[in-house]
C-alpha cells in the first residue's frame, strides 16, 4: 500500500518519534524510506562577507548531516537503507513538492517541531504539508 515513504526531520523529538514510526511501518511492509531536512533560507545582509554567508550554509550543512547519520543508524537497526535530502526554503511546500516529485504515498512526520511560539503564530509546518499534500500524512505525537 505505501511503498515509499517520506520523513521530515527537524532534529526535535517528535521527528525523531515519527522516524522510528515510520521505520517500523517500512520494515513491516518492505517499504523504501526516504528523509528530508529542510533549512529555512537564512537572512543575508550587504553587510556580510562571502564568508561568513559560506559559514552559516556551511554550518546548516553540517546540522543536516548529522540528522542524516543518526537516522541512517536507526535505519540500519531495522535493515532498512534509507536516502536523504536537504533543502533550503520554505519546510511545508518543500516537503510536499518532494513527496510528489518522488511518487511517495506517504509522508510521515512529527506533531510539533522546533519552530515554538512562532510556529503556533503562524501554523506548524505537520498541519500545512496535511493541508496541501496529494497523499496520506501521517502526524506522529
Amino acid at each position: 500500500m505505501y511503498n515509499r515513504i517520506l520523513v521530515a526531520l527537524d532534529g526535535s523529538q517528535t521527528s525523531e518519534k515519527a522516524l522510528k514510526s515510520a521505520l517500523q511501518f517500512a520494515n513491516e511492509r518492505y517499504s523504501k524510506v526516504a528523509v528530508i531536512h529542510v533549512k529555512k533560507n537564512i537572512n543575508i545582509y550587504e553587510t556580510m562577507s562571502s564568508e561568513v554567508v559560506d559559514e552559516m550554509y556551511a554550518e546548516m550543512k553540517q546540522e543536516a548531516d548529522k540528522l542524516f547519520d543518526h537516522a541512517r543508524a536507526l535505519a540500519e537497526e531495522f535493515g532498512i537503507e534509507i536516502e536523504t535530502h536537504y533543502v533550503i526554503g520554505e519546510p511545508a511546500i518543500l516537503i510536499v513538492k518532494m513527496a510528489e516529485e518522488g511518487n511517495f504515498q506517504l509522508i510521515v512526520m512529527g506533531s510539533r517541531g522546533l519552530g515554538g511560539i512562532k510556529g503556533l503564530m503562524l501554523g506548524s509546518v505537520s498541519q500545512k504539508v496535511s493541508q496541501l499534500s496529494h497523499c496520506p500524512v501521517l502526524i506522529v505525537k
